[in-house]
């Protein structure tokens, strides 16, 4: 278990990225097969989806994921902590070592 809380900013940092990217792989193809439709063209799966340029385009295009990757990481890291990391404490250190409480 320490060694999940120690690695916890790393975890909830890359299950927000995988959170976001299914996200937008999923309602990007619907809606892209909903354009299609509209012009009589055939759907594309999920899957599909990802190897096309339009996904990828909108995926690097989107600029507000930049501002709630940072947002994120300014909370989370507030709240979690990495081992190694020169903002926190050590992972294992009582709170009467260190200070806090």
């Amino acid at each position: 278990m320490l060694r999940v809380y120690e690695n916890s900013l790393s975890i909830a940092m890359l299950g927000l990225l995988l959170l976001a990217f299914t996200g937008h792989l999923v309602t990007g193809a619907r809606a892209f097969n909903a354009e299609q439709a509209a012009h009589g063209q055939p759907a594309v799966s999920t899957l599909g989806f990802l190897f096309r340029s339009e996904f990828w385009f909108q995926s690097l295009q989107n600029w507000q994921s930049e501002f709630l990757a940072v947002g994120a990481l300014v909370v989370l890291s507030v709240y979690l902590r990495q081992r190694g990391s020169t903002e926190s404490k050590p992972v294992h250190a009582p709170h009467q070592a260190t200070g806090a409480g």
